[in-house]
């Protein structure tokens, strides 16, 4: 059990590192009720840059499952960054680019540890 925790903070010390390098910020904040129909876990912010974390969501899960989600999250945000920048095409479809950033978060996770992806 030791060995899992350790690894998920791995993964997030790794997440934080990619986006320190692209010198975006990392906030956890309220970010309210959304009219989306969902659940907002996470946004992009492009005029500071930021990433900014439900902190609702955070704050009610187990220490176990916290850091990956956090890792998750800010793949999925530095994608959309890496639109932003130019470094990725943007898709003109919304589904799509979303579908997108959750699997380059997903592969970020996996060439950090790619035996915790699958989890």
């Amino acid at each position: 059990m030791l060995r899992f925790f350790e690894d998920n903070a791995r993964r997030l010390s790794e997440a934080l590192r990619s986006a320190r390098a692209y010198n975006i910020a990392i906030r956890f904040v309220d970010l309210g009720d959304w009219n989306g129909g969902g659940e907002l876990r996470a946004e992009y912010d492009a005029t500071i840059p930021e990433i900014r974390i439900n902190r609702r969501i955070t704050e009610s899960m187990p220490d176990s499952e916290r850091e990956r989600f956090v890792a998750l999250a800010i793949g999925h945000e530095l994608y959309h960054h890496r639109e932003h920048l130019g470094e990725i095409p943007t898709l003109s479809k919304h589904a799509e680019r979303e579908a997108s950033a959750n699997a380059y978060a997903l592969k970020l996770l996996a060439e950090l540890r790619p035996a915790l992806a699958e989890r």
